[in-house]
């Protein structure tokens, strides 16, 4: 028999099975998986799942839904109360480039995957590898899935204060990772320009600048 990577021998990241994600699904008794298939497995995971559904007039249709899994994320609004500013990165972004973004230069709140880690370390790492801050008490804002209809990711949000003291490392991402990260500082009323703007159009992003407006630490300065 053929050796299927990703199934029953190990892809290029060590993974087998991947073909078994969500076919012990049972908290909906109005959905019934019937298959899982593997569609791709590069870094990231391409599944098509086949199940029935129940509709709200009690009829059950065949459907087929694709779904990405790329592993659930944490990111991070750094911000300083003093000075009233917030950090962010700037890097490029093919994906956005190749569907209408004019340069795919993207500014946004540092972030990654979580790779195995809990949301609250991960954010501390990718916060010290993109913008070199030690970052001290975290808060959990929310977590929130960005693109519900086919990407599986659910992104953990925190805030958490920086200053000059807490940024004791060069930043700019990890080389080897073809990362080449900027860090940019905005006055808090400028970030929010720049979502009137279009130039922040990161869905995370503008969702925790928008909280620090209405709830968090810039409530004052704001009337939205």
């Amino acid at each position: 028999m053929p050796n299927h990577p990703g199934l029953d021998v190990p892809d290029a990241r060590g993974r087998t099975g991947l073909d078994q994600v969500g076919r012990d699904l049972a908290g909906n008794p109005d959905v019934v998986i019937r298959d899982v298939e593997l569609l791709a497995a590069a870094w990231h995971v391409l599944r098509r799942t086949t199940y029935d559904y129940r509709r709200r007039d009690g009829s059950w249709s065949r459907e087929q839904r694709e779904t990405y899994d790329r592993g659930d994320g944490a990111t991070v609004l750094l911000y300083d109360p003093h000075r009233e500013t917030v950090l962010l990165t700037r890097q490029f972004r093919f994906p956005v480039y190749v569907n209408g973004h004019p340069d795919g230069m993207f500014l946004e709140t540092a972030a990654g995957l979580l790779d195995g880690d809990d949301p609250a370390a991960a954010i501390r790492r990718e916060a010290s590898e993109e913008l070199g801050v030690e970052v001290g008490a975290l808060e959990p804002v929310f977590a929130v899935w960005t693109s519900p209809g086919s990407v599986t990711e659910r992104v953990h949000c925190f805030a958490a204060a920086y200053s000059a003291e807490s940024r004791v490392g060069a930043g700019g991402g990890l080389a080897g990772d073809g990362e080449d990260i900027e860090a940019v500082e905005l006055p808090f009323a400028e970030a929010l320009r720049r979502i009137d703007s279009g130039e922040i159009a990161d869905a995370k992003t503008i969702m925790l600048v928008q909280w620090a407006a209405l709830r968090g630490p810039f409530r004052h300065l704001t009337s939205i």
